[in-house]
C-alpha cells in the first residue's frame, strides 16, 4: 500500500508542497523549443521548498489564507500553475460534505470544508509569465485527443501534505485510475518540456473535501475514518453523485484559467 503522505496538493485551499528535489532534473531533458531562438531558457526549479499558493498570486498577507505560509517567496513574473479536473458540486454533494465535515469535527474541531473541488493532474509548479502561453498551447495539443470518461470517487481517505503542515480528508478514486494515469502522462510530458517537476509516482487520485493545519492524521484515521466511510456508503445519492463524468481539464496560472474540453 502506498503511503498517503506522498500525495500532493494544490488548489485555492491547498497550495501544495513541491517535491523536494535536491539536485537538478535530468540534464538531458529537452527545454522548450523557443530556447533555440536565443530566448532565455527557463531555469529548472531546483527543489522548491514548499507551498505555492495559486490563489494569492500577489498578496503575501498570511491572514488572508488562514495563517498558511507560502513556501516560496512571491516574485513578480512567477506564476503558480496547476492542472486539474474541476468537479462541479451539486446540492446533494454539499449535503454529503456537510454530514462528513460535521462528523469529522467531533474528532478535529479545526477542520474546514473546501469551497471548490477538483482532482489534481499536476503539482503546483512555478511558471515565468512569458512561458504561460506556450505552456498552455502545448497542453492543448497533447490533450486534444482525450475523450470524456467516468471515475468513481467513493473511498474516504486521510492525507497529509509532504512536509506534514496540513491534513486533508479526501474521496479517493476507486475506478477510472487508468484513464487518469494516461492524462497525467500527457501533462507530465508538457512539464518535462518546460523543466518543471512532474506529478507523483503512484499517485492516489482524490477529491479533497476538508483540511486543517498541522498533522492530525492520527485523530482522523481509524474510528473517525470508519464512521466517515459509513456515511458515504449509506448516503442515498452516493452512487449517482460519486460516479463522475469529467468534461474538461483546467489549468490555472496565477489568476488566469484555461479550459480544455474532453471530446
Amino acid at each position: 500500500a502506498m503511503s498517503a503522505a506522498l500525495v500532493g496538493y494544490s488548489s485555492s485551499e491547498e497550495e501544495q508542497e513541491q517535491q523536494e528535489e535536491g539536485g537538478s532534473r535530468d540534464g538531458g531533458a529537452q527545454g522548450p523549443r523557443e530556447a533555440s531562438s536565443g530566448r532565455p531558457r527557463l531555469p529548472a526549479p531546483a527543489g522548491l521548498p514548499g507551498d505555492p499558493d495559486p490563489e494569492e498570486a500577489v498578496s503575501d498577507d498570511s491572514s488572508r489564507h488562514g495563517g498558511r505560509v507560502r513556501g516560496f517567496p512571491h516574485e513578480r513574473g512567477n506564476w503558480a500553475t496547476h492542472v486539474y479536473l474541476p468537479y462541479a458540486a451539486q446540492e446533494e454533494f454539499l449535503e454529503l460534505l456537510e454530514l462528513l465535515v460535521s462528523r469529522a469535527r467531533t474528532y478535529v474541531p479545526s477542520l474546514a470544508a473546501m469551497e471548490e473541488f477538483h482532482l489534481s493532474l499536476s503539482q503546483c509548479v512555478v511558471l515565468r509569465y512569458h512561458w504561460i502561453e506556450p505552456f498552455v498551447r502545448c497542453l492543448r495539443e497533447r490533450l486534444a485527443a482525450f475523450h470524456r470518461f467516468f471515475c468513481v470517487a467513493d473511498q474516504v481517505k486521510v492525507y497529509t501534505n509532504q512536509n506534514k503542515t496540513r491534513t486533508f480528508i479526501g474521496l479517493e478514486i476507486s475506478a477510472g485510475h487508468f484513464q487518469l494515469l494516461e492524462l497525467v502522462s500527457e501533462v507530465d510530458g508538457v512539464l518535462e518540456e518546460f523543466d518543471l517537476p512532474t506529478f507523483y509516482k503512484d499517485p492516489s487520485f482524490h477529491i479533497s473535501l476538508a483540511w486543517c493545519v498541522g498533522d492530525l492524521s492520527g485523530r482522523l484515521e481509524g474510528q473517525c475514518l470508519r464512521e466517515l466511510q459509513d456515511i458515504v456508503d449509506g448516503f442515498e445519492e452516493s452512487a449517482f453523485l460519486l460516479r463522475i463524468q469529467w468534461e474538461q481539464i483546467r489549468c490555472k496560472s496565477g489568476n488566469k484559467y484555461f479550459s480544455f474540453p474532453l471530446r
